[in-house]
């Protein structure tokens, strides 16, 4: 049985990454592997929520925070491929990349433009200019650590989810 968002995420949450998580092309996100265990959607939800809940507890930019998660990784090759680009160059390219996807398709402030861009630190090197971007470098290698070693409990499987 196919769940909604709303089933799984509070209301609030979903509210927030309702219009990106609905475009076609973040959908495609499921079609693409991630850290060998999981998708590249459901590793965005992961990052999202997570960093969604914490800002939100800490008082900062949850919104922003929220909506930079989903899209923080919204590039469409796969990393399995043949057509994948290789290590390093992988790491310090796809940020960049997924700031390029997101300003072509939904409009960002520039802490969403900043969370994209710097998610990879220290990778690439430029340093995080707000806190909500440091929590998401955090949550994000804690996310993928957690999917690389199968470790995660799923919040949500994105298969399950009527997007």
């Amino acid at each position: 049985m196919k769940k909604r968002l709303t089933d799984v995420y509070d209301e609030a949450f979903v509210n927030i990454i309702e219009d990106l998580v609905d475009h076609y092309l973040v959908v495609e996100l499921e079609n693409c592997k991630h850290h060998i265990q999981t998708s590249r959607l459901q590793h965005c939800l992961s990052v999202s929520y997570y960093c969604y809940r914490l800002a939100k507890r800490f008082g900062w930019d949850y919104v922003s925070v929220a909506r930079a998660g989903v899209l923080h990784d919204f590039y469409h090759y796969d990393e399995t491929s043949e057509d994948k680009i290789e290590g390093l160059k992988h790491l310090r390219s796809h940020p960049f990349l997924a700031l390029k996807n997101a300003q072509a398709h939904f409009e960002l402030n520039p802490k969403e433009k900043d969370i994209i861009v710097k998610h990879m630190w220290p990778i690439t090197l430029r340093l995080p200019k707000y806190k909500e971007t440091w929590l998401i470098v955090g949550v994000d290698k804690y996310c993928a650590v957690r999917e690389f070693f199968n470790l995660q409990r799923k919040i949500i499987s994105s298969r399950q989810v009527l997007v």
